[in-house]
């Protein structure tokens, strides 16, 4: 490992030679102003912070990361308490946890149900035959009831996991945190079906929190089956209190207009679930970008909390429609592209049509 200076842009880098890790390119100094400080660091095994002016990176335990914007606490990511990593908690702009805590926590008042719906996430249940959505601890609570015993038993026997393999890049300045992380997709059997190179980027302003959540599913073993499945996709579990069915005014709406049980399928540009969250109005809005596969994409957006982007429901979304199914040949991939919002107000207050319009015109190739 080597720590380096450079002057003429009051650059300071700490970065590894080892496979992955070896360049950063120029698309990191545009996202700089000039002088900003700029930090880069491959972590090893031991604890390592990372500081910019505003943005922090901490490692935790297991390879976990903790992102901090002026000291105070951004978001977890987490990739070894379940099969998927994930990210919780997530504080908005007012400081307030913006998912659900269960499983990791059990809160008096909130719904217990779904374990697998962590934080925010990415799962899919069916990819080269394998589920990345559900998860064991959904397999065993629905295992108590003795009539669904059949159902548990074939639905384990295809549970796969998403695999952290490494950080290929962790970035903090004045203006944001960036990690990119390889994952590995493995069926049941610990065999690799497809391999994603994740970019996750944290900003930060006075009334809205943002994550970019950019994806690149890359057939690295093969031809692999993408399934029509309504489970699938980028997620977010809302808080209890902001969720529709909790009846506190709690809301969902898309871009076309269509709002609570009226979103739930439909294609729309962008989606927004808004409500009372620590007695104020905050809401969550994901904006899918026009170059993300499947755009516009669908909505598996339920009124009792679950929020998710997904691409890859079709017949599952709509018995009259085709089969949504498809083939990634090997070597190739395809690119998922979404900026979730965390924000005061409802989504005409945040101005989320306005955000996306913004959004829509960045390149994200």
């Amino acid at each position: 490992m080597t720590i380096s200076k450079a002057s003429s842009t009051k650059t300071f880098s700490i970065s590894s030679k080892r496979r992955g890790l070896e360049a950063f390119g120029n698309e990191d100094f545009q996202l700089m102003k000039p002088f900003l400080p700029f930090f880069l660091v491959a972590f090893t095994a031991f604890a390592v912070s990372l500081s910019g002016a505003d943005f922090s990176i901490e490692k935790t335990k297991g390879e976990g990361l903790r992102i901090l914007h002026k000291g105070k606490p951004f978001a977890e990511y987490v990739v070894d308490q379940a099969n998927k990593p994930y990210l919780y908690p997530v504080h908005g702009p007012t400081g307030a946890a913006m998912t659900r805590n269960y499983p990791m926590k059990k809160i008096e008042g909130e719904r217990h149900d779904h374990p697998h719906h962590r934080g925010i996430n990415f799962g899919h249940e069916g990819i080269g035959g394998a589920d990345s959505w559900s998860e064991q601890l959904t397999w065993d609570e629905l295992g108590k009831n003795p009539k669904r015993a059949k159902l548990v038993a074939d639905r384990v026997k295809a549970l796969g996991s998403i695999k952290h393999r490494s950080y290929d890049k962790l970035v903090a300045t004045d203006e944001h945190a960036l990690v990119v992380e390889l994952c590995d997709y493995l069926d049941a059997s610990g065999k690799t079906v497809i391999s994603e190179q994740r970019r996750m980027t944290f900003r930060a302003g006075k009334n809205v929190r943002s994550i970019d959540f950019d994806q690149e599913l890359v057939a690295s073993a093969g031809d692999v089956r993408f399934e029509d499945k309504k489970d699938a996709g980028l997620s977010i579990r809302v808080p209890t209190s902001m969720d529709v069915t909790s009846k506190l005014g709690g809301t969902i709406v898309n871009s076309r207009g269509d709002r609570d049980l009226a979103a739930w399928s439909k294609k729309a540009k962008w989606c927004d679930y808004n409500g009372p969250v620590n007695g104020k109005r905050l809401g969550v809005a994901i904006l899918n970008h026009p170059t993300s596969f499947g755009h516009p994409t669908g909505w598996h957006v339920r009124t009792y909390g679950l929020f998710t982007a997904n691409p890859f429901a079709s017949k599952q979304f709509d018995k009259n429609a085709p089969d949504g199914g498809f083939t990634l040949k090997a070597g190739t991939r395809i690119k998922l592209r979404h900026r979730i919002l965390f924000h005061k107000g409802d989504e005409k207050q945040a101005k989320i049509a306005e955000a996306y319009e913004a959004y829509a015109k960045e390149s994200k190739e």
